[in-house]
């Protein structure tokens, strides 16, 4: 099963609880970027970065303010709270 695979059948569990979905998609994220290395090519760690940016926008539809933060985060966007 490929990555994109697993991810999808983890978004569309039915009886697994947001926070659980939530959880081993961040499972599954660091796990590709632990599996690169010093020796990755460009390529790779572009093919790891728009997966993970996949799986983000994936939290994102099932917890908006996990998935934003994260979002934010990879895309090194400042976030400011108004008072």
């Amino acid at each position: 099963m490929t990555i994109e695979e697993e991810i999808n059948k983890v978004f569309n569990y039915k009886t697994w609880s947001i926070k659980r979905k939530v959880d081993r998609l961040l499972e599954i994220d660091a796990t590709m970027y632990t599996n690169l290395g010093i020796e990755s090519s460009e390529k790779e760690r572009k093919k790891t970065k728009a997966m993970s940016k996949k799986i983000y926008k994936m939290i994102m539809n099932l917890s908006s303010l996990d998935g934003f933060i994260l979002r934010a985060h990879m895309d090194e966007t400042i976030i400011t709270v108004e008072q």
